[in-house]
């Protein structure tokens, strides 16, 4: 296996910190490369011990990125804006990943991987869904502007590889949107039957890290980075109520009820949360697991409640270990 220099972007974000972490030890590839971090307003903090290059730069200003991949010949770009307006999105998703491709390209660096979401595809049902299968429709500007941006990596040649629900320790969006759904709704939608798909961010991490020190990978493709099974909405909900001591739904709503509940013809947030907790939202991940020849660390219940501790600490409860999760993974 080549020694790799690599160069991360967003390491001190929600998935990137875990990612620099992993690869600036080694501990879940077996090798050492090396490791250039792109700092924007922190410092990454990597452990005692462990050295790496940090330069100081910005994806919105790209002046400030220039010879940013001089000696590297693996780019990750974990990256991106969520959240703001069309414009500062597109300065720094789109605008800023054309900046560091441009950087890429002038110091020779042929080998990119992105980290991209399913949220650029159009809203519906989608059923196992394979990549290239899906019409891209993005309708914020966050995911209007991702797209934008994972589109120049595919033309270069590059990896992007679209998760859809990333949970675990450090998530601001995923379990918090839930305890909300359930406070505000607090009964079983539609059963809670909807197949979705979700990664804890560690085997997340893991894949990127793996995928980082191959020798190949695949040119100018997409790849659907989720656990190989989806899980049911209603196991979701029950890990989340059990995690954070809320208590669960009763009764039924139908969708069309909780619309009506949440003002969701009027709610563009809420439609596309009651979408995505009522509706199937399940990718194909096989191309990704069969490539790396490995699967998820733990089942979803046990790699759950690693997070629990997190969850709780940051909605101010008890440090005490909630119960697992009711529920599991739900087959086809």
């Amino acid at each position: 296996m080549t020694r790799r220099r690599i160069l991360i972007t967003g390491a001190t974000g929600f998935v990137g910190s875990r990612v620099a972490a992993l690869l600036s030890t080694g501990d879940a590839t077996g090798s050492s490369p090396a490791i250039r971090l792109l700092a924007h307003r922190r410092r990454p903090r990597l452990g005692p011990g462990v050295r790496t290059e940090v330069r100081t730069g910005s994806l919105d200003r790209p002046d400030s990125l220039r010879g940013i991949c001089d000696g590297v010949d693996t780019v990750l770009h974990l990256a991106s804006k969520i959240g703001g307006t069309l414009r500062t999105c597109t300065e720094v998703n789109d605008g800023g990943t054309a900046a560091l491709l441009a950087e890429a390209e002038r110091a020779g660096v042929r080998r990119v991987i992105q980290l991209g979401t399913t949220a650029v595809y159009r809203d519906g049902r989608h059923l196992c869904a394979r990549e290239g299968e899906l019409t891209v429709g993005p309708t914020t500007a966050t995911s209007v502007t991702r797209l934008a941006g994972e589109e120049r990596v595919l033309a270069s040649g590059g990896l992007v590889l679209r998760p859809h629900l990333v949970y675990g320790s450090g998530d601001t969006w995923v379990v918090p949107a839930l305890a909300e759904f359930i406070r505000v709704v607090p009964h079983w939608v539609a059963g809670g039957l909807a197949r979705v798909s979700v990664i804890g961010v560690a085997d997340l991490a893991r894949v990127i890290a793996a995928l980082a020190v191959r020798d190949s990978l695949p040119v100018g493709e997409v790849l659907h980075a989720s656990r190989p099974e989806p899980v049911r909405v209603r196991a979701l909900i029950e890990a989340t109520a059990a995690a954070l001591d809320l208590p669960l739904p009763q009764g039924e709503l139908t969708r069309a009820q909780a619309a009506e509940q949440l003002g969701a013809a009027r709610d563009a947030t809420w439609r596309r949360r009651l979408s995505l907790l009522t509706v199937d939202h399940w990718y194909d991940s096989s191309h990704l697991w069969n490539l790396l020849g490995t699967g998820p660390a733990l089942e979803f219940a046990a790699d759950f409640a690693e997070s629990v501790p997190w969850y709780r600490a940051s909605a101010g409860l008890s440090p005490r270990r909630a119960a697992g999760p009711g529920g599991g993974l739900a087959g086809p």
